[in-house]
């Protein structure tokens, strides 16, 4: 499948499975979609990858979907057995914003690293600061404003409340690396 092909086929999946039953979920996919393009300069030949892995990232919260109740990994196991999409958005989906720390938390790490290998880390960070520069609504934020609202939402002594603490530094490393290869390529002369 074609990189354009790829993001022609993530979208309407990902609408398909949440617009309806998670609208405001589908919002925040759309969004993190959004914040794959300003980002795609640093992407290269992986910026419609990153796009595809962003419109899908969430739909392991599809009430269709949910088998495990971890997200990450009930999205990717639709997308790589029902849906055959491309292996890197499947191993994307499934390592989506530190999920190994909620993985660890749920006792599922070494079930994730064993059926999802993760991704090269500079996407990973892409996909990473996408998901944490955008509200649930779908606008910009700032990962620090991104993870109290997380935390609010669930509770701070919740699992995801935990998690997200837990996984706080790295999101915010992930953010910081993101913004330093986006510097360093306006830096390049044209």
């Amino acid at each position: 499948m074609s990189s354009t092909a790829l993001t022609e086929w993530a979208y309407p999946l990902a609408e398909s499975l949440l617009s309806v039953p998670l609208p405001r979920r589908w919002a925040h996919s759309q969004g993190v979609a959004e914040r794959a393009r300003t980002i795609a300069s640093i992407l290269g030949s992986d910026a419609d990858l990153m796009e595809a892995a962003a419109v899908l990232h969430d739909i392991g919260y599809a009430p269709d979907l949910a088998k495990t109740g971890f997200h990450p990994m009930d999205g990717a196991r639709y997308l790589r057995h029902v849906a055959h999409a491309d292996e890197r958005v499947v191993c994307l989906v499934a390592h989506h914003s530190c999920a190994w720390m909620e993985a660890e938390a749920r006792g599922m790490r070494d079930e994730l690293e064993e059926e999802f290998p993760r991704e090269h880390p500079q996407l990973a960070d892409a996909l990473c600061y996408c998901d944490m520069n955008t509200t649930p609504d779908g606008t910009p934020t700032n990962p620090v404003d991104r993870v109290n609202e997380i935390a609010g939402r669930y509770g701070p002594d919740s699992l995801i409340g935990t998690f997200i603490r837990r996984a706080e530094p790295e999101i915010l490393a992930s953010t910081a690396r993101v913004i330093e290869r986006l510097s360093a390529a306006k830096r390049q002369p044209t």
